[in-house]
């Protein structure tokens, strides 16, 4: 059983949350307004939360919202997609449906205990066949959570190298996983 901490949302969260809506809306000033929105529903709705999901995947289904939202107020037709977004009919949806697997163990799908298991060791067998770098990466950024900045430091890279390092580590980890799971 999970408990909200809104006291470390920002510390915690931000930087995945806001990562999450810029390559959804591309837009960094809209992507801020929208981690800042999922924070005040948050807050307003912290007395329905069961603690079912993990904090994090809590705020994130929260910003999936705010972002179907944002599209349908300017009424395009990529808010349209996004409301009939599936994770299998999705390409790019496919690295974010990854990370919240692997970040999250106690996700609530309608996977059955034995599937999520066997899932998560595909997953991390996976992970192992990637380049020592790019596990490294993702696995520090996705998994573990530490910020861009701090991995960025720790490693000596940029923030874009590091962005180019977890798309090709999400690639090639669903190629593997279509190879080896589904």
């Amino acid at each position: 059983m999970h408990h909200l901490n809104p006291d470390t949302w920002v510390d915690n969260y931000a930087d995945y949350l806001f990562n999450y809506a810029v390559a959804r809306v591309s837009d960094s000033e809209i992507a801020k307004d929208l981690v800042q929105e999922t924070f005040f529903a948050g807050l307003k709705s912290a007395k329905n939360y069961k603690g079912d999901a993990a904090e994090r995947t809590w705020l994130i289904a929260i910003l999936k919202r705010k972002v179907i939202d944002h599209y349908r107020k300017i009424n395009s037709n990529k808010g349209k997609a996004e409301v009939r977004m599936s994770y299998n009919s999705n390409i790019d949806s496919e690295g974010d449906w990854l990370e919240e697997q692997v970040a999250d163990p106690y996700s609530k799908l309608d996977n059955s205990d034995l599937e999520n298991a066997e899932l998560g060791l595909a997953i991390q067998d996976c992970i192992a066949k990637l380049p020592k770098k790019q596990a490294l990466v993702f696995k520090m950024k996705t998994i573990q959570g530490i910020s861009t900045e701090d991995i960025c430091n720790e490693l000596g890279i940029n923030s874009s190298n590091l962005w180019v390092i977890i798309h090709r580590a999400r690639t090639t980890l669903m190629g593997c996983l279509n190879t080896n799971w589904f």
